[in-house]
């Protein structure tokens, strides 16, 4: 079995995503499920189940209540550009959604790191907030080698110094930006820039190597 990478992420701003929508009422959203076959409209039904019941429904049909909470439908199209659509067009199926207070989580598996690399990038082209929470790499079988980094670890300007090296290329061989260049970008001096970094990567080496 080939190694695969458990994916969770977070959307704070998802666009029209009624789950998201739904949550903004004080109740947390979970157990999403979509149909995959449409209806004579061309349209997929979605269920999810909301820990109290909806003030304000919307486009949703209470259809069940459990000790669980309250289950919804709605029925919408199948490729309008929401999170989860937007995901899957990368060939990599939605295995979790929930929501929380407007929030979008979802998770899902693949087995290419640039694929996580695309979906997060395009997904931060066209919503907002858009949070990698949790990378997990499976070796497959009975051997796994699990790491998780806490960016908490890092402060915002750590993480600013991280984003901009790796979107600029300062880590790939050959590098496409240097020093220089990506201290350009953030407007700081080349020295304040490689404090920064080795700051970030001692912390990060350090969440890893304790693993």
């Amino acid at each position: 079995m080939s190694a695969e990478l458990w994916v969770e992420l977070d959307v704070g701003d998802p666009g029209a995503c009624p789950v998201a929508d739904a949550s903004t009422d004080a109740t947390a959203i979970s157990s999403v499920t979509r149909a995959s076959v449409t209806d004579d409209e061309g349209r997929i039904a979605e269920e999810f189940t909301a820990e109290h019941a909806l003030p304000e429904p919307g486009d949703a049909t209470e259809v069940a209540e459990h000790d669980t909470g309250h289950v919804y439908r709605i029925r919408r199209a199948r490729d309008r550009g929401c999170v989860c659509d937007r995901v899957e067009s990368f060939g990599t199926p939605v295995v979790d959604v929930r929501a929380a207070a407007g929030t979008l989580s979802l998770s899902f598996h693949t087995a290419s790191l640039d694929t996580v690399q695309n979906v997060v990038a395009e997904l931060r082209d066209e919503f907002g907030g858009v949070r990698l929470r949790k990378l997990v790499r499976s070796e497959g079988g009975e051997s796994s080698d699990p790491v998780f980094v806490d960016r908490s670890r890092l402060t915002e300007r750590q993480r600013e110094v991280l984003r901009t090296a790796h979107e600029l290329g300062y880590f790939e061989h050959p590098k496409g930006a240097n020093a220089n260049d990506v201290a350009d970008a953030l407007d700081i001096s080349p020295s304040t820039f490689t404090e920064h970094l080795a700051a970030a990567q001692r912390k990060v080496l350090d969440a890893v190597l304790e693993h």
